[in-house]
């Protein structure tokens, strides 16, 4: 059986980067395809990102090796995963019941499940952690698992974050099974082995699960970008790591042949090139020769504006605004005002993760029976006192504003303040106004026909 790896590096397009590519220790070798002539069989690995990336084979067109380990060491795709990930887990997840005459909601008093969420998932991990890792593992890899725990009785006792990539998840063809749809999942904790059932693993997917696995953000969207990222980022460190870079032309009047310009190359370059010997020593020239120092070049003006794009793309492909992950210039973009940024935040790039998150618990946990939990998503504005008023105040309501559908004291309580009681746990309701009486017929109303006629 023969295996075969497609490994060429392309540079499309950028002329920096094909050089960088081709001056690359190695670069022949992994241009060339590698074979292992075993039998007269030939499997071509397939794609899928999780093979890719086992072989670390997923390359960009830069050439670079692009795995989620690999990608979290460019900045830009590190402040877009943490951003979200962060951002859920600061998020508090509350239980609510729904009420038996079908108005509204009731929210269920903090009970074990709710510890289990918000506080201490299981005795090696804090629930942000958790929530964290669940956030990273669904943008960069795609899915993320956790181990539902159970009593003999059936009880939830603990939620046990699971490596992707100890994670085999496969259809359940078991006879006592009723067709394909069910899911079994096979863990491997360095010790054993074992399998659970689809009811006791929570499978957070990202976008477009297929019913095993979902895409990752780094593979189907953002591999060449962040492939060219780092790619740039070794450019700019060689560049930058010699001190005395090619923008330094030596020139002579006098003729030179081919071992004297190697020698003062060589000399040049041991005394003034790299960081310890910047600006150590002063440069002394004899024999005519002159240092001549070039602007900044067409090529240099080239990487500085693809590094600049390379953010705002990877901000793309993560659905992040590219002002929170340090690109200032397309700001505009979302709006005016933390508030509305907020909102647009929480809207198109928060709200979909939240959603699969909730749903995946949702159905695990309460089986249609009226309970459900749901992500307070509102305590994003806690950071933002003028728009948290601004929620209040309506909250509230008042004279001009219309009803209320919160009381002072329920404020009060998401501020950690004692209730006052009284009118204030009373909803704002506008108060009637008295119906209109027909006006009384005074006396200069009954003489003034007399007078006319």
């Amino acid at each position: 059986m023969t295996t075969t790896f497609d490994l060429q590096a392309r540079a499309h397009g950028s002329r920096v980067l094909a050089e960088w590519a081709a001056s690359r220790p190695g670069a022949a070798e992994r241009m060339a395809p590698v074979s292992n002539k075993a039998a007269d069989s030939q499997v071509i690995l397939s794609s899928d990102p999780a093979v890719l990336e086992l072989f670390g084979t997923s390359r960009s067109a830069a050439g670079m090796s692009v795995t989620p380990e690999s990608a979290m060491r460019v900045s830009a795709v590190f402040r877009a995963v943490t951003l979200i990930s962060s951002a859920i887990a600061t998020l508090p997840i509350h239980i609510y019941r729904l009420r038996p005459d079908g108005k509204g909601r009731e929210a269920v008093a903090p009970n074990d499940l709710w510890y289990l969420l918000n506080e201490e998932p299981t005795d090696r991990y804090a629930a942000a952690s958790h929530w964290e890792g669940v956030g990273a593992n669904t943008q960069l890899r795609g899915d993320s698992f956790t181990f539902i725990g159970r009593s003999r009785s059936g009880q939830i006792k603990e939620l046990i974050p699971m490596p992707w990539g100890a994670t085999d998840v496969v259809r359940d063809q078991s006879s006592d099974r009723q067709g394909p749809d069910r899911l079994r999942y096979y863990f491997q904790d360095g010790m054993r082995t074992w399998g659970a059932d689809q009811d006791d693993v929570l499978h957070f997917p990202g976008f477009g699960f297929n019913g095993l696995r979902s895409m990752s953000v780094i593979q189907s969207a953002a591999r060449n970008a962040a492939g060219s990222a780092m790619a740039m980022d070794e450019y700019s460190g060689k560049f930058f790591a010699g001190g005395a870079h090619p923008s330094i032309v030596l020139e002579t009047p006098n003729k030179m042949n081919d071992q004297l310009k190697a020698n003062l190359q060589e000399a040049f370059a041991a005394k003034y090139s790299g960081m310890p010997n910047a600006h150590k020593l002063p440069l002394i020239l004899t024999e005519g020769l002159k240092a001549n120092t070039l602007s900044l070049s067409a090529i240099d003006s080239q990487l500085l504006e693809a590094r600049k794009f390379q953010v705002i793309d990877i901000a793309r492909a993560f659905g992040v605004p590219p002002h929170l992950i340090g690109e200032t210039s397309a700001a505009t973009s979302w709006g005016s005002g933390m508030e509305e940024l907020g909102k647009a935040f929480v809207t198109f790039t928060l709200n979909p993760h939240l959603k699969r998150i909730e749903q995946e618990l949702n159905r695990k946990f309460f089986r249609r029976i009226g309970l459900f939990v749901e992500f307070n998503r509102d305590a994003l504005l806690q950071g933002n006192s003028e728009g948290q008023s601004k929620v209040h105040r309506g909250a509230l309501g008042g004279p001009g504003q219309g009803p209320g559908y919160m009381t002072p004291d329920e404020v009060r309580h998401e501020k950690n303040l004692p209730p006052l009681g009284g009118r204030c746990a009373e909803v704002y309701f506008p108060p009637e106004k008295p119906a209109s009486q027909p006006k009384e017929k005074s006396d200069e109303d009954t003489e003034a026909p007399a007078a006319a006629a």
